[in-house]
């Protein structure tokens, strides 16, 4: 095969001459699914182990892209430079002699050459290379001269007969695992590069030209095999843009699939009900809530399913949108369900929308698996009827049991904690022929780059804005010989008529996960540094009935502090409470912190947040330090994800996050919003991404992201 022809496309035209010179390459992308065992050397076992890494074809081998290459052009030993970096290929002259050990190091030395000279090689801290070094063993090895000898940075030992070409020049170091060598992918990619000619160039021409972009099979070559050190990066922007534009494209086909799969119901205009209802609101909604308000009508009048994201920073007033989306429904004669993922989450919606529909007094029934049955029967019964046209429920509302008459609105509450199989399920309850509108809701703020990639296939509305009267909240990092400061801080406002929460990682203590449990922690408290004061506990794992007078009692200001685990994370409004105190807080996430710090602040007094830290090491005190410092949720979830990257972030598993070969977030946070506004112009020129003009971009995208072309992308 000739070599490959490494070139940019222009925007001019070719002359008839350069046109018949040209190399014909007639693609063939089957030859890519072609199993690893195909290659020499690829048995069953090894074979196996690729597989499990994500290497099951020759193609997923070409994507398995090096993470940075070696530069072993060979010196002669005899040319070493003293201090200068250098790589030698070698012959070891004798066999090894036993390691030794001096002030805590081990070290090997060898006795290595070339036809130039010979010298001796050194590594620290690894005596059992001292059984493959034996005399005659061919190594190239990475390092520096010193006055001792050749010190190894990096060695590697080579086949008795290869060629000397073989591992010289810059070399491609892959990412391996236990089972699988870098040194083991590259003697794979060496057989295989001569196909990478057959990928798909799912590219449309258009855009190639005007960004100036290698075809695809040049840029996998020289990603792996570059001629020169400036191809890497030049081929490394060609393969990132591209991954990011085919998944833009996945996810734009998975919009456009839902919203023309089936109809939804059309609401049409607000009326006057939900007006007097707004009216009869105790406070002036924000100009981002209005502009949500507006987005939502859009949508609700457009006769396609809403498939719309809220984000909302912290008490910015989430609850009241999608409250006013649920009343849009009902205005027009249909049903709506608020789904939330936890009992406790549930009930304080319940209490919240009880207090936000009391002028109007509209009914609504509460549905969970602790509902009582008679309660439970009455309210199935009333839906099924259409005589109910509000529920608010946990995963209880996706039972068989449950039938909606004219279910049009479904919220559903941090909706990453359902599956996608639950999600499906509201929609299949919906008017026969049609899906509800869903809202989707979020308290965790999410930055663009993300949103563009796990809910990229949703609109998007953030709320930034908080409310008028929000209390800026004073967060600290309290180390062990501030925490009596910190109780001090915490008994005056409890003086002063405040309330405070006490956040614990754990419910009751455990041998196998050392940490400040609540139940234990309350009754400390209670005998130690809050004693005096009215202390209550509330946590998961207590029935609801418990639950809900535990969260009454401190609502209510019977209870001084109350003792919890994270149920207190979303949902709590308590406008008294004014300390925030977290044990472990180096357990948590970024997000889950501002979420809690968010239970306080919410009334007219100034309030704390005292973050606990147990054994932090130095990536957690940096997030903890950021919490500190830094109180706008968007921005917070910004620095989060440059602190831990896209998949800790989300979590790649929940969140259906792709974990792309090539590009990673957020550093290409720039590539990918530029993929994005690409797929938006196309579609806007050709309505589809399927159209002829376009080329094998969908099918390329769908290959690629595991997706058959026919069959629709799941939400």
């Amino acid at each position: 095969m000739p070599p490959p022809q490494r070139a940019f496309p222009g925007g001019g035209e070719l002359t008839r001459e350069q046109l018949l010179e040209a190399p014909v390459h007639w693609p063939r992308p089957s030859v890519l699914e072609a199993s690893l065992k195909a290659l020499k050397g690829v048995g069953p076992s090894l074979a196996d182990a690729a597989a499990e890494a994500g290497i099951a074809t020759v193609g997923n081998l070409l994507w398995r892209v090096p993470h940075k290459h070696r530069d072993l052009t060979v010196v002669p030993v005899a040319e070493l430079e003293p201090g200068k970096t250098a790589t030698l290929r070698v012959e070891v002259l004798a066999d090894p002699g036993r390691p030794f050990r001096r002030r805590g190091l081990s070290i090997l030395t060898v006795k290595v050459g070339d036809a130039t000279d010979s010298v001796r090689a050194t590594w620290f801290n690894q005596p059992w290379l001292a059984r493959k070094l034996t005399k005659g063993t061919q190594l190239l090895l990475t390092g520096s001269r010193d006055k001792r000898g050749f010190r190894v940075s990096e060695y590697e030992v080579l086949p008795p007969a290869g060629p000397v070409a073989e591992a010289e020049g810059l070399v491609p170091v892959h990412p391996a695992t236990e089972q699988l060598k870098a040194q083991k992918i590259r003697q794979w990619v060496e057989q295989a590069i001569d196909w990478a000619p057959n990928e798909i160039e799912a590219l449309p021409a258009e855009i190639r030209a005007r960004k100036r972009l290698a075809g695809v099979g040049d840029a996998l070559t020289a990603m792996h095999f570059p001629e020169q050190a400036e191809d890497v990066e030049q081929a490394r922007q060609r393969l990132i843009f591209e991954e990011l534009f085919l998944y833009q494209a996945v996810l734009a086909a998975r919009k456009r699939a839902h919203r023309q799969s089936r109809p939804a119901p059309n609401l049409g205009e607000p009326g006057e009900g939900v007006k007097r209802w707004l009216d009869s609101l105790p406070f002036e909604p924000t100009w981002d809530q209005r502009n949500a308000f507006g987005e939502i009508d859009a949508d609700l009048g457009s006769g396609e399913p809403m498939q719309r994201l809220l984000m909302g920073e912290v008490g910015s007033g989430k609850t009241v949108v999608a409250l006013y989306s649920m009343l849009r429904a009902l205005e027009a004669g249909y049903q709506a369900a608020l789904m939330a993922p936890t009992e406790t989450l549930a009930e304080q919606h319940a209490i919240t929308l009880g207090t936000l529909l009391a002028e109007e007094a509209t009914p609504f029934a509460l549905l969970t698996g602790a509902t009582p049955a008679a309660r439970r029967r009455e309210a199935l019964e009333r839906l099924a009827t259409g005589e109910l046209g509000l529920v608010v429920g946990t995963h209880a509302l996706i039972e068989p049991a449950v039938e909606f008459a004219r279910l049009g609105v479904v919220v559903v509450d941090e909706q990453h904690r359902f599956g996608v199989a639950q999600r499906r399920a509201l929609d299949a309850k919906g008017v026969q022929g049609m899906v509800p509108h869903v809202l989707h809701m979020t308290a965790t703020p999410i930055p663009r780059t993300l949103s563009l990639t796990a809910y990229g296939d949703l609109d998007t509305t953030a709320l930034r804005e908080l409310p008028a009267g929000r209390q800026p909240i004073e967060t600290k990092v309290v180390e062990d010989d501030e925490r009596e400061a910190a109780y001090e801080l915490l008994r005056e406002q409890l003086r002063r008529g405040r309330q405070a929460y006490v956040v614990c990682p754990l419910v009751a203590e455990s041998e196998k996960l050392q940490g400040r449990a609540a139940e234990v922690e309350a009754e400390r408290l209670g005998a130690g540094e809050l004693s005096g004061f009215r202390l209550d506990v509330i946590h998961g794992q207590m029935p609801s009935a418990r639950k809900a007078a535990a969260m009454e009692s401190f609502a209510a200001g019977a209870t001084d502090v109350l003792v919890a685990t994270t149920v207190i994370e979303v949902g709590i409004d308590v406008a008294n409470a004014t300390v925030m105190l977290i044990e472990g807080a180096e357990r948590y996430g970024v997000s889950q912190l501002h979420q809690l710090r968010g239970r306080v602040g919410r009334g007219e007094h100034r309030s704390y947040c005292l973050l606990f830290p147990e054994e932090a090491g130095e990536m957690a005190r940096r997030r903890l330090q950021a919490v500190a410092r830094e109180s706008d949720g968007f921005r917070l979830a910004e620095v989060d994800l440059a602190l831990r990257g896209a998949g800790e972030v989300l979590g790649t598993r929940q969140h259906g996050l792709p974990r792309f070969a090539v590009a990673e977030l957020p550093d290409d946070g720039p590539v990918l919003v530029d993929a994005r506004d690409e797929v938006l112009r196309l579609l806007a020129n050709y309505d589809k991404l399927d159209a002829p003009e376009l080329g094998p971009l969908l099918e390329a995208a769908h290959r690629r992201f595991g997706v058959a072309a026919a069959d629709p992308i799941p939400l």
